[in-house]
This record gives structure tokens, C-alpha cells and sequence, in this order.
């Protein structure tokens, strides 16, 4: 009797390094229905939440952050390294792993250590341009590398033989068509005909930011028939911003969500995005076609946020905004002209690079595959979804 395939992956902390290892997930197991997915993550993380919801279950270990914030504590790291190291290959021998993956954050470096320790192959994704510290250190431990991004790899130790697969994205995303969707969309979410629709996403923890600036710019323009705006605060700023969007009117043309758990709605529905610049949105963007204003996270490690964006900026498909600069004026001297040009908004749509992403999925779980000794199924684009 042939063993059950086996994958432990390692992703956790933000969402950015989440759902694209619930995508290889799910890739995986359209190739091996019967396989045995689990993930490793840390109690602190969005993957407490996101991996059991999506009916994986999460194993948790002992970890802090690769993090030069922690001050003197980071001379607690290789310690807490080690630890959580040994707890994850106990969880890959509990699990009878034949691979683990990790996807970046930090609580997937110690299932790259856990690998090592018990003698099993494995594999890392790095999402972002610019590696964080877990991959670039836990790229001396494999010789099995994966980019979303090719410009990465000038940055990773071994990084000449690692394999550019694209952004894995969830199928919603991977297929869509947003031209298509779009009629449905902008129904579902009440845009009436004409007017134009600006979303405002901050990521999976929203961004005080954004947020900030997208509320004054709702009250500059509460008196406009032809302007939406949606705004994803997160869930700890949500009722403050929709306090502020009743004091200063805006709420006449701004609704803000704490998620947005039908992204593809959104994005289908909107004319145009302003965000930060992590790999899964920029990803998202280019995949789709959807023209955006970018403003890179300033405090992200090594400046990765800025990188991101500039695989879009570079090509003429969004403009980069600095985050010191993103007030409610001159988001308006920004997105106002786009809002009031079609012609550019399609321009800069059709000037993104899709690349590999709505694929990346499935190149990566071959990889993975092989990798446990078994057929790689073939790689074929995930097909969009239909919707009523």
C-alpha cells in the first residue's frame, strides 16, 4: 500500500506569506485528493485564524521574530531557533512528511530546520523582490529555491539556481476576468452605473495610513455623484474610521469593511486600487491587469515593500507613492486625474507583465512533488470561476 502523500508548510505572521501557502495547498491537493497538508505557525500570527478557517490544521511552535527590533532579544534567536527547530521535526515525524515547505515569515524558517534535522527534502518560496531574513537564511539549508519575483534572486544566497514560478494566488484570483465580472460585481456591491469606484486596501491588517488619508479624501468629495470608495481599514480600525466617515460626510460616498473576504468582487468592481506593495497584492495586480497607486509599507524589512512596487512602477502599471506622502491632498492630486481618464487607467492595466502568477500554484506544488518522488501533474492555468 503506497504511502499518503505528506506536506508540511510553513507559513505564517501576515497574510502576504498565508494565502499563497494555502494556494500551494490547495494545488496540492487537486493533484493528490487524499493528501495529508498541515502547516506550521505561531500563536501570534494571522494563521491562527486564516489556516483553520480554510480547513488545514496548524501546528504551533515556539518562535520570535528575524526581527533587529528586538534589541538585545535577538541574541535570544538562535536559541529559539534551535527549539523550535526540534519541535518541528518532531511534527514532521508525527506527520510522516516526505517534504516541507517554507513560504517565508518566521515561522517558516524552523520547519526548514526541522527538515534538515530529520534528513527530509525541502523547499522555500521567497514572495517578495527583496528576500526577508527567514528565507535568506533558511536558503543555506536547501538547495531547493522558489522566486515569485526573478529580480529576488541576485538577493539569496544559492539564488542562481533557483526557479522563478510566479505569486501561487487562490483560484478566485488566479482565473479572473475582470471585465467579465465585472457587471455582477459592481451590483453586488451597490455601484451604481457611472460611477467610478476607488479601493482603498491595506492589507490583511489594514494601514492607519491609508486609511487615514482615504477618509479625508471622502470628505473632499462627499458631494459627488459619480465617486465610490471602498475602504479596507482591518478590524481594530473599523469602527473609528466609520465614526470619522459620519463626522466629515464622507460616509455619503465611502463604506469601509474590516475584510474583504471576495477580493476578486472588489477588484472586478473597482476602477482603480490604492495599497501597500506587499509580493501577494502586487502579484494579485499584475495577474489581473488592475491599474494602482502603491504605497510601500516604510518600515518593511529591507525596504521590500518598495521593491514590490517597483515591478509595477518600472513597467508603467501603477504609480508609487511614498507612505510619508500619502495625506488626503495629495491622494486626491494622484488618484483624481486617473479616476478621470479611462484611457490611462486601460493603459496602465494592459501595461502589467501577468507573468506566471495565476500558474504558480501548480508549478509550485510539481515542484513539491517531485520533490516527495511523485509525477508532477501538468501544469495547466487554473480555470476561472463562474459566477452568477
Amino acid at each position: 500500500m503506497r504511502t499518503p502523500l505528506s506536506v508540511v508548510i510553513g507559513a505564517g505572521g501576515t497574510g502576504g506569506h498565508i494565502y499563497p501557502g494555502l494556494a500551494l495547498a490547495d494545488a496540492l491537493r487537486r493533484a493528490v485528493p487524499d493528501a495529508v497538508i498541515s502547516f506550521v505557525g505561531t500563536q501570534r500570527g494571522l494563521e491562527k485564524r486564516l489556516i483553520p478557517r480554510a480547513g488545514y490544521r496548524l501546528h504551533t511552535v515556539d518562535m520570535i521574530p528575524f526581527d533587529p527590533a528586538l534589541g538585545a532579544r535577538r541574541y535570544l534567536l538562535p536559541a529559539a531557533l534551535l527549539k523550535s527547530g526540534a519541535q518541528c521535526r518532531a511534527i514532521l515525524r508525527a506527520q510522516d512528511a516526505q517534504v516541507a515547505v517554507g513560504m517565508g515569515g518566521y515561522p517558516s524558517a524552523p520547519v526548514i530546520v526541522g527538515a534538515r534535522l530529520a534528513g527530509l527534502p525541502s523547499l522555500i518560496h521567497e514572495s517578495n523582490a527583496v528576500p526577508g531574513r527567514a528565507n535568506t537564511f533558511a536558503a543555506r539549508l536547501t538547495p531547493h529555491i522558489a522566486l515569485a519575483f526573478d529580480r529576488s534572486r541576485a538577493h539569496l544566497p544559492g539564488g542562481e539556481r533557483a526557479e522563478t514560478v510566479g505569486m501561487p494566488l487562490s483560484g478566485p484570483l488566479a482565473g479572473l476576468d475582470r471585465a467579465a465580472l465585472r457587471g455582477p460585481a459592481r451590483r453586488a456591491l451597490g455601484i451604481p452605473d457611472g460611477a467610478r469606484l476607488l479601493l482603498v486596501n491595506g492589507g490583511s491588517l489594514g494601514a492607519a495610513r491609508l486609511t487615514e488619508a482615504a477618509i479625508g479624501l471622502a470628505a473632499r468629495h462627499r458631494h459627488r455623484p459619480d465617486l465610490r470608495m471602498l475602504i479596507k481599514t482591518g478590524p481594530d480600525a473599523l469602527n473609528a474610521a466609520r465614526e470619522r466617515l459620519v463626522a466629515g460626510g464622507g460616509a455619503a460616498v465611502a463604506e469601509a469593511v474590516p475584510y474583504l473576504d471576495r477580493m476578486d468582487l472588489a477588484y472586478a468592481a473597482a476602477d482603480l486600487v490604492v495599497c501597500r506593495a506587499g509580493s501577494a497584492t502586487v502579484a494579485e495586480l499584475a495577474t489581473i491587469g488592475m491599474p494602482a497607486v502603491l504605497v510601500p509599507y516604510p518600515h518593511a524589512p529591507g525596504d521590500h515593500q518598495t521593491h514590490n512596487a517597483r515591478v509595477l512602477s518600472d513597467a508603467g502599471a501603477g504609480l508609487l507613492l511614498p507612505d510619508a506622502e500619502t495625506t488626503a491632498e495629495r491622494l486626491d492630486a494622484v488618484v483624481g486625474p486617473l479616476l478621470d481618464d479611462p484611457a490611462r487607467l486601460a493603459a496602465m492595466g494592459a501595461a502589467a507583465d501577468p507573468g506566471t502568477h495565476a500558474r504558480a500554484a501548480d508549478l509550485l506544488a510539481a515542484k513539491v512533488l517531485r520533490l516527495a518522488g511523485r509525477s508532477p501533474f501538468p501544469t495547466t492555468p487554473v480555470s476561472p470561476k463562474e459566477y452568477a
